[in-house]
């Protein structure tokens, strides 16, 4: 089962998080059919959402992060939520390369209006790509270790570990981030060794003990429906829609996230003005 471990150490002076991803990622990779590198290349998007997720306060918080690499390099997509369910899907990139091009993030915390920030992607990595992100847009020190170890076509590990400094930090703590932050190797494999637990008590048992750990459990869940389809269809218009039924003998709309198609023949059509 999925981990988010959050904490603050350094006299809450860093907010820790660790996180365990690998159901996610099995999850997205078998049902998007994935080859390898582009499913690692999502599950570590998938990684730095569920980060970002976990940072929310409003009941109907959400965040999504759009990686549009330069022509030839792909895109990718993730979103998520206050209670954890992510959801992602990459495409035009059969090697996972998001190179070149922007990363675009917009949170919605509920409060007066969403932030959006966005950065060039300058690296091809993600760590550094999203420790970039933060450093520009939002205006913190942040370290981001994220990994997705694959065999063949099965997920064997992903997660990740992000550090960042809070106002007023001290020399001490930044060179305590600095330290841990080079100490970490392939997080993937101590993710599969170990587990997000026990990549806490590796790198930070002396920093988190008696320290209260916040523990939720990510999960990949797509929020779309046949009932919320239909009440976009609605928004169309009958005669709109009666035109596709004539032109295509169907009405068909795929979800991205989830890889789901959504179809509605006439009868159905019918129901959804009565």
């Amino acid at each position: 089962m999925d981990r988010l471990y959050k904490t603050l150490i350094c006299d809450k002076q860093v907010s820790l998080s660790v996180m365990e991803t690998t159901a996610m990622c099995r999850h997205a990779r078998d049902i998007h059919n994935l080859e390898p590198r582009a499913a690692a290349a999502l599950g570590k998007l998938l990684t730095c959402g569920t980060y970002m997720a976990g940072c929310l306060k409003s009941e109907k918080g959400a965040i999504s992060i759009t990686v549009k690499g330069a022509e030839g390099n792909g895109s990718a997509s993730v979103s998520g939520d206050v209670n954890l369910h992510m959801r992602g899907y990459i495409d035009g990139s059969a090697e996972g390369k998001l190179k070149g091009g922007f990363m675009t993030v917009v949170k919605d915390d509920g409060f007066f209006r969403p932030f959006t920030g966005a950065v060039e992607l300058v690296s091809g990595d993600v760590s550094e790509d999203m420790e970039r992100y933060f450093e520009l847009s939002e205006q913190i020190k942040t370290k981001v270790r994220v990994g997705a170890e694959f065999d063949g076509e099965k997920c064997l590990a992903a997660g990740g570990v992000v550090m960042q400094l809070l106002p007023g930090y001290s020399p001490e703590a930044e060179a305590l981030v600095e330290q841990k932050a080079a100490q970490i190797g392939n997080i993937a494999e101590d993710i599969r060794l170990l587990g997000a637990e026990g990549v806490v008590k590796k790198y930070f048992a002396g920093e988190t003990e008696g320290a209260y750990t916040y523990i939720t459990e990510p999960l990949y869940k797509c929020n779309c429906s046949r009932k919320k389809i239909s009440a976009l269809l609605a928004t169309m218009g009958r005669a709109e829609l009666e035109d596709i039924i004539r032109e295509q003998g169907e009405v068909s709309v795929h979800c991205h996230y989830c890889n789901t198609d959504y179809k509605f023949g006439r009868e159905d059509i019918e129901k959804l003005f009565k």
